[in-house]
């Protein structure tokens, strides 16, 4: 299982060298996106990943900073279908708090050329608190944040290969996760709405989180990233890391 991490920063104006929130779960061939940022598909495909082989998308919230580049990221992959058939792993669905959004979405793919044939199947659900996603290889659970109005954002778990994923998405406090720490190898946290020390310190004293990594990163990382760094293994050591655009990691 690998991941890739497509876009590292939160809605900030245009940052060098980073592009708003999106990372990937390559299990086997299939892609899980998640998260849709600005150019998260261009990144995808510059990295040598496979667009044909997502098997789903889920999205957190619909700001833009998560959600700005999945309109590009479905007409992406219909481009590519033209050049190469997608293979046979399924519908692509994507889950998301707000259909709306994804209404709005293909919309304005309808005015494309072609009006947005497309020769694959493609699903919308609306993403709820509970089990969201399960295809044998794969589980994903939302848990409700308090970064929106009920039902408007949720937070992540990932299951697979006996792997335990959080991503924090967007939240008003870290201990909206805590239910989720008991068994946590991965926590992918945003620093967008955070400071680096308050949550490493609290991470420090749950032994149930194994590692943290930072994503959707606000101003402290964005600034010095090498100083929040050290900060952060002051509290951490090696098992705390900061996120990049383009960086990719075995778990």
């Amino acid at each position: 299982m690998k991941l890739f991490f497509l876009g590292t920063c939160s809605g900030t104006e245009p940052m060098p060298g980073r592009h708003h929130v999106a990372w990937v779960l390559q299990l086997h061939e299939k892609l899980y996106w998640f998260d849709a940022g600005e150019c998260c598909s261009h990144t995808a495909h510059v990295l040598g990943l496979n667009l044909q082989n997502i098997r789903a998308v889920f999205i957190t919230h619909c700001h833009q900073d998560h959600v700005g580049g999945l309109s590009n990221l479905l007409w992406t992959i219909r481009k590519l279908d033209k050049v190469r058939p997608r293979q046979d792993f399924g519908p692509v669905d994507v889950y998301m708090p707000s259909l709306a959004t994804w209404e709005g979405t293909m919309m304005t793919l309808g005015e494309t050329e072609g009006g947005f044939a497309i020769n694959f199947p493609l699903n919308a659900h609306h993403a709820q608190a509970g089990l969201v996603f399960d295809d044998g290889a794969v589980v994903v659970e939302a848990l409700e944040n308090q970064h929106l109005p009920p039902g408007k954002s949720l937070s992540y778990r990932i299951r697979a290969e006996n792997k335990t994923i959080i991503f924090s998405g967007d939240v008003h406090a870290l201990e909206e996760l805590e239910p989720w720490f008991d068994d946590c190898d991965l926590l992918l946290m945003e620093t967008g709405h955070h400071k680096v020390e308050p949550i490493c310190r609290t991470i420090s004293q749950t032994p149930g989180v194994q590692r943290l990594g930072f994503i959707h990163h606000g101003r402290e990382i964005l600034r010095d990233p090498d100083a929040a760094l050290t900060l952060a293994r002051q509290f951490l050591g090696d098992r705390v890391f900061i996120t990049n655009d383009g960086d990719s990691m075995e778990l």
